[in-house]
């Protein structure tokens, strides 16, 4: 069957979700949060833990547009974590060990300095952020009407397929780099078992490998809204100082992170003309963001899907499974070797 026609079953739709990290992937299914990562030696290793999100503190929480900002802070929580837990399973830190000017401010500040030092690159990833997204495409926008004439109504439009570019530019440029690539393809490897499940098809790399690895619920369609629904924003803001226009932006972003939520959560559940339109372009962009996954890089997401949602896979059922699996591996070399 063609990953077009695959009928995918709405019970499963939105029970787990995921994040490519460093060498594996991270699934999310309620509480459970599995981290599953390989190792330089080829060995998987999966850790278990709970994740308690905000919106589940309170009701408040729960109301449409405000939860897509609560969910977005959680999300940033959980990516930061896992991202440092899978280099902790790799063993990165102590592969790489300390240099001599680490280990004396270590001794000499502390935690208090490394704490600082976190603080200072978050703010400088923050202004970043706002310089690329928010400031350059204004600036950008300005310089071209001086040049050009009076937009009038599609000045908004501009700035805002200027941003576009820019997102696009970035992210084609990180592609390039050998660790962020193999990050998009365990990314591909996600969203291809995550179909899978919600195809109802049993999780073995043969089904998940059929599947496609552009997901309407992924973070790269969420941007992609969330720019698409600033250029719809910008058209209601000032342009006469850019500095105030780029404040507005700011504070209008909670509304606009609300709403591409809800869209995002309701294409994740239905599947019409509209939707597709309108899903589209994010899902062109995860050209770039995913890649096709390899069977060992299929393997982990598989793991790490079935480690988060014990309910439904059991452990033991899963060590039964992989122990009849070794044995007909076993009975089959067996065979081969008699023959020859």
């Amino acid at each position: 069957m063609s990953k077009n026609k695959t009928c995918y079953l709405p019970e499963k739709r939105g029970k787990v979700g995921g994040q490519a990290v460093l060498e594996g992937v991270m699934m999310k299914s309620g509480d459970n949060v599995s981290l599953t990562v390989r190792k330089e030696d080829g060995s998987m290793v999966t850790k278990n833990s709970k994740f308690v999100a905000f919106k589940t503190r309170s009701s408040l929480f729960s109301i449409p547009v405000i939860r897509g900002v609560v969910n977005f802070i959680d999300s940033m929580r959980l990516s930061f974590s896992t991202l440092g837990e899978s280099a902790e399973m790799m063993g990165i830190d102590e592969d790489m060990g300390d240099s001599k000017f680490e280990r004396w401010l270590s001794k000499t500040f502390g935690d208090k300095i490394m704490n600082a030092i976190m603080t200072v690159a978050m703010v400088l990833a923050v202004v970043l952020f706002v310089v690329l997204f928010f400031w350059l495409p204004t600036f950008l926008t300005n310089l071209l009407e001086m040049l050009t004439g009076d937009l009038g109504m599609w000045k908004s439009v501009v700035e805002g397929a200027i941003k576009i570019g820019i997102f696009v530019a970035y992210l084609s440029l990180v592609s390039l780099m050998k660790d962020i690539r193999r990050t998009f393809e365990y990314h591909g490897a996600e969203h291809k078992s995550i179909f899978c499940y919600e195809a109802g098809k049993e999780l073995t790399v043969e089904n998940v490998r059929e599947q496609s690895r552009f997901h309407p619920r992924c973070g790269t369609s969420f941007m992609f809204v969330m720019l698409a629904l600033s250029i719809i924003s910008g058209m209601f803001i000032p342009w006469h100082n850019q500095l105030l226009r780029v404040i507005c932006k700011l504070l209008m972003l909670p509304l606009v992170m609300g709403i591409g939520y809800e869209f995002l959560m309701y294409a994740g559940k239905h599947d019409n003309f509209i939707v597709r339109v309108l899903s589209a372009p994010g899902l062109w962009m995860q050209r770039i963001t995913t890649r096709e996954p390899d069977d060992s890089q299929i393997e982990c997401a598989i793991a790490s899907l079935k480690a988060a949602m014990p309910e439904e896979f059991p452990p033991e059922a899963a060590e039964e499974a992989e122990a009849e699996k070794a044995e007909e591996t076993e009975a089959d070399e067996t065979e081969n070797s008699e023959e020859k």
